[in-house]
């Protein structure tokens, strides 16, 4: 049971952060870049293994884990300003 807990608070939190890096991604860029979707396999066919992000059809795409990356940057520096407000 515990390890069922695991898995589906880990896949919680892996979604809300994916989430939160498409949302900094869309108003950033606003719009010139694009996330992968959540199930999608672009990363897997057009870019190179371990690759942030890529280029297909002149949109730069991000992948997965570079949404990743971007989301948890953005939730660490919004709790960097709460804590220091």
């Amino acid at each position: 049971m515990d390890a069922l807990a695991s898995v589906v608070g880990y896949l919680l939190v892996d979604i809300v952060v994916v989430t939160a890096g498409r949302l900094v991604l869309a108003v950033l860029t606003l719009g010139r870049w694009r996330g992968e979707a959540l199930d999608g396999q672009e990363a897997r066919i057009h870019s190179a293994a371990g690759a942030l992000s890529f280029v297909r059809d002149g949109q730069r795409v991000l992948t997965r884990n570079g949404l990743a990356l971007l989301g948890l940057a953005a939730l660490f520096a919004g709790f960097a300003v709460v804590v220091a407000w």
